[in-house]
């Protein structure tokens, strides 16, 4: 059976390898949100940062890429996930059913956040915006994080309308 991972943040953008294949699909019950205090990547314990999540909302939706791995490059790819996405186990791994455009299913992996984690939060737009604005990371910018993902939506005629504002505050806020 073939391995696919769900990309919704930085996965769409730095999946970390190169995918066999990749297609846009959806995820059920889900949606994605800056829910997560990033105290690692795009923070620190000090001045978190916020990274994208899955956050389980019934009758939601959240569309992205569904990326499959080459075979023989799985042990690998799962082991540099891991490392990246279970950082703290604000994530947990779990395997999700994804339909595609034309109505296929896609068996995938995917990280989800831990509600019951110290990391997990729930802010207003303009809290998120004004933490994305300064922090900074081992892996660089919040803003960077957020531009990145925003674009690459954009770039696969995503909408997705609180991204576009906090790109649009946050670009607004760090104008100089």
């Amino acid at each position: 059976m073939a391995l696919w991972v769900f990309g919704y943040g930085s996965l769409l953008w730095n999946p970390g390898f190169t995918p066999l294949r990749a297609t846009k699909a959806r995820l059920a019950d889900y949606h994605r949100s800056f829910c997560m205090l990033s105290i690692h990547h795009r923070g620190t314990p000090d001045d978190p940062g916020l990274v994208l999540a899955l956050d389980h909302q019934p009758g939601g939706q959240c569309t992205g890429v569904a990326f499959q791995v080459a075979p023989e490059e799985e042990p690998a790819v799962l082991e540099t996930l891991r490392e990246r996405e279970l950082v703290s186990s604000a994530y947990y791994e779990d395997h999700v059913t994804l339909t595609c455009d034309d109505g296929k299913k896609i068996d995938a992996l995917a990280y989800i956040v831990d509600r019951t984690h110290a990391q997990y939060c729930q802010f207003d737009l303009e809290r998120q915006a004004q933490m994305i604005a300064r922090a900074v990371g081992g892996r660089g910018p919040n803003t960077e994080y957020l531009y990145n993902t925003a674009a690459h939506l954009t770039d696969m005629g995503i909408r997705d309308a609180d991204l576009s504002w906090l790109a649009d505050r946050v670009r607004a806020l760090t104008a100089t």
